[in-house]
């Protein structure tokens, strides 16, 4: 039984093109064969051409067998990338992504500058988008930072649970845009194994394993 998630169309279309290529290279023996047998004995066939073809016909079938071998090459990886995700079930990980779940009035960050900035501002946005909070005041050295977000608007209001993400703007002394790494602790809950490749799944969403840094060993 296939593993749901797993692409199969590609050993199909190896399997199509093996076929049609045997379909043609035995349309091609019997052209060749009416050939010889009708060839004129004063200026026979120059066997070049032919020879030309049958080495054409050999380049594709190992072109083919390369296809083959790494369809399945591709098979094994999203097979491993599968029980990897599996592996991950009820752990926490730090997954780089600018979004993370607001729960019981708590919200955490972590953020990496490259090098020392001049200026830093954090904005806090909901799922639709809209700015609901902004903060200035966030260390600005070189290095890994948390930024944890209690919930309070700019307004002063009390934002309610849900996903949010921030957006980071850092210049340094010159005037030169800073970019950094955002990370986010969450708890893995489940795998998605609809779409081609598996996601986890997080309490703000789906998430590609290739955003996840760390799998944390809490128990």
């Amino acid at each position: 039984m296939p593993i749901p998630g797993i692409d199969t169309g590609t050993t199909s279309q190896v399997t199509t093109d093996r076929s049609s290529l045997s379909d043609n290279y035995d349309t091609f023996l019997v052209l060749l064969t009416a050939q010889l047998q009708n060839q004129d004995p004063l200026s026979p066939m120059d066997s070049t051409a032919f020879t030309e073809q049958l080495v054409q016909y050999s380049q594709v079938e190992q072109q083919i067998r390369t296809n083959e071998q790494l369809s399945g090459l591709v098979l094994q990886y999203q097979a491993a990338s599968a029980g990897a995700a599996l592996s991950y079930l009820g752990k926490d990980a730090i997954i780089e992504s600018n979004d993370t779940y607001l729960a019981g009035g708590t919200a955490n960050w972590a953020y990496n500058l490259p090098a020392n900035a001049d200026t830093l501002t954090i904005q806090v946005r909901d799922s639709g988008g809209r700015l609901v909070y902004t903060d200035e005041t966030q260390p600005r050295t070189g290095g890994e930072h948390l930024f944890s977000w209690n919930g309070q608007t700019t307004n002063g209001s009390t934002a309610a649970d849900g996903v949010y993400s921030i957006s980071i703007t850092a210049r340094n002394a010159a005037g030169n845009a800073i970019t950094p790494t955002i990370n986010v602790r969450e708890t893995i809950m489940g795998v998605d194994f609809s779409g081609a490749t598996p996601l986890v799944i997080t309490p703000s969403g789906t998430r590609g394993l290739e955003t996840i840094r760390s799998v944390l060993d809490i128990n």
